[in-house]
């Protein structure tokens, strides 16, 4: 099953990004390696939300991932929530449909 993990984030998280940008993405490759997080980035112009795809059991690893993430510790992400993403099109989709 898939899970995205959305971020609303701050109006100056641009500014404040570099402080944590490290530590962020340290988290973030640790859950790569451990096969949770396949794909994660910020949507551009303007950069105002960003998405974490995750792929498990259950919504767990991406709301532990919340949970422990600098950006959301430090007040860069204004809020987040995780939803259930039903994939169906795609070599790695949870439920493929023809």
């Amino acid at each position: 099953m898939h899970y995205l993990l959305m971020y609303e984030l701050a109006d100056d998280y641009l500014e404040r990004r570099p402080e944590h940008r490290s530590a962020h993405l340290a988290l973030a490759w640790a859950a790569v390696e451990r096969g949770e997080l396949l794909l994660a980035g910020a949507i551009a112009d303007p950069v105002d939300n960003a998405l974490l795809l995750f792929q498990g059991d259950s919504p767990a690893a991406a709301e532990a991932f919340a949970r422990a993430d600098p950006y959301v510790r430090s007040g860069l992400v204004k809020h987040w929530r995780v939803r259930p993403w039903q994939t169906v099109v795609g070599e790695a989709a949870s439920n493929p449909v023809r």
